[in-house]
């Protein structure tokens, strides 16, 4: 009876013990099964008039996969292997056609950018760097902040918001990681320097056409659409390097002062200044002494690197000319696959890929362009013209690019918003700057730019992070960018 009695208690205990277990699993997976339930509700819905039914599945797995990517119930590869699942099961999508999709030149750019990365931090070229920058900014944390922005931007502007974010990532994590050793004890300063880097890359793409593959397609887009070599009238649609610049980059130069108020609003870093960070610094590069050989031969490789960024990008592709610089790094000995193998953060590749494929999707089922004429065709009156199309197009353009790339969120609307100029008797260019400048508010999500990837793949950001300070980025840039095209272009003829 003892016996007994002995087993009945055990199993009462046992039992309330996988009671516990089932509950407390079901309350951290709450969000993933909400998803889930919202999103059969989504897909058993009748389809919209004038969508496809696969454009349909596809806004239906946007959805579940942006508030799976905001709430994280699940590590965020996951959700990148659920859209490649989903694309075959839902879609009918041949598997080995979402395979070509998950691989193009941006994510081996990702892959490539985060192996150059390491090879940076292997031959500790980050810390060099790092001390310059510090050297000239002091060490107020806000001061290094700003020092990062300005160097990233002034990068950025240039050369492309994909390469500087590589570049810089090793920086701020050094000067992070000299701080303290816990993540949790420097959350609110790798959130302010980190998030230097991706915006500070983010608002300057848009200063010239090399920064940023969206631009150059606009460029495309006015050529193709107005410009007319019999018509001299048509030849202000040929914008050129300069043209750009002029209209574009004290756009970029506006938005720095409001980035720094928005990152030490919403994040409080917990040293004002990184007095440590400094002195350990300085301390290990006096230890290290003059650059070894090693040092200037990773510069040359990565100088090497940069220039076929520049130059030859267009011909070979910006991943191709990344993964050379990797193996470049490997042939000559200064980094180790093994080095490799460890310091990249393959989940963020995987999760950029995923959304990449997905996003060619929203473009493929018709999907993109349904959201883009259902918002024109909800706005209300007076928005049809003049600021309010101009605001209108932004906004617009600011949901679609938080959903794909910046590059595919013009390609798509780039089109809508001429013919709605046209159409509207407003200028084919500032609705064009417009389209163009607003692909870069991706602010919202780790998906949104490869530099926000690039920055998440160092592990001291949550996904939350992203919408916490995102909404109030998405704002300032708005208000500036409608500032700018309301007051400043008009004195430059547009």
């Amino acid at each position: 009876m003892a016996l007994f009695n002995l087993s009945r208690r055990r199993f009462r205990v046992t039992g309330t013990r996988n009671i516990r277990s089932l509950a407390f699993y079901l309350n951290e997976k709450r969000w993933f099964f909400a998803s889930l339930i919202f999103g059969v509700l989504l897909y058993i819905a009748p389809t919209p008039d004038a969508l496809s039914r696969e454009g349909h599945i596809v806004l239906v797995m946007s959805a579940v996969a942006v508030i799976l990517f905001i709430t994280e119930p699940i590590p965020l590869p996951a959700v990148a292997l659920m859209i490649v699942v989903g694309q075959v099961l839902l879609l009918g999508v041949n598997s080995t056609d979402v395979a070509r999709s998950l691989m193009n030149d941006s994510v081996l750019f990702i892959m490539g950018s985060l192996m150059l990365a390491v090879a940076i931090v292997k031959q500790k070229l980050d810390k060099r760097l790092a001390w310059l920058i510090v050297r000239f900014t002091g060490t107020k944390t806000r001061n290094v902040a700003i020092g990062i922005a300005v160097v990233s931007g002034l990068l950025a502007s240039v050369v492309g918001e994909h390469t500087v974010a590589a570049m810089m990532l090793p920086v701020a994590i050094i000067l992070i990681t000299l701080t303290s050793d816990n993540p949790k004890d420097v959350r609110g300063l790798a959130a302010v320097l980190l998030f230097s880097i991706a915006y500070g890359c983010s608002i300057a793409g848009i200063g010239t056409p090399s920064g940023g593959a969206r631009n150059a397609i606009m460029i495309g887009y006015w050529q193709e659409f107005f410009h007319d070599p019999g018509n001299p009238e048509t030849a202000k649609y040929l914008v050129d390097y300069l043209k750009w610049l002029v209209v574009c980059y004290p756009i970029f130069l506006a938005q720095l002062p409001f980035v720094m108020l928005i990152l030490f609003t919403t994040f409080k870093p917990e040293y004002k200044r990184i007095n440590r960070a400094v002195v350990k610094l300085r301390t290990q590069i006096e230890q290290e002494g003059r650059m070894k050989s090693g040092d200037w031969i990773t510069i040359l490789v990565f100088l090497a690197t940069l220039f076929g960024w520049i130059f030859f990008s267009s011909s070979l592709g910006l991943g191709t000319i990344a993964l050379l610089g990797a193996i470049a790094f490997m042939v000559l000995g200064l980094v180790r696959w093994e080095d490799l193998n460890a310091g990249v953060n393959w989940g963020v590749v995987l999760l950029y890929a995923g959304a990449i494929s997905l996003g060619v999707q929203m473009k493929d089922t018709g999907a993109a362009l349904w959201v883009a004429n259902t918002f024109l065709n909800i706005l209300p009156s007076g928005m049809e013209s003049g600021f309010g199309l101009n605001a209108s197009v932004s906004v617009l353009t600011t949901l679609v690019t938080n959903t794909m790339s910046n590059g595919a969120a013009v390609a798509v609307l780039g089109p809508i918003s001429l013919n709605m100029a046209s159409a509207a008797g407003e200028s084919p260019l500032v609705l064009g700057f417009i389209t163009s400048i607003s692909s870069a508010f991706a602010y919202l999500t780790v998906i949104g730019t490869p530099a926000c990837t690039i920055v998440y793949a160092s592990g001291y950001l949550k996904t939350t992070d992203f919408l916490r300070v995102g909404y109030k980025m998405v704002i300032m840039s708005t208000v500036v960018l409608l500032a700018f095209a309301a007051f400043y272009w008009p004195l430059l003829g547009l």
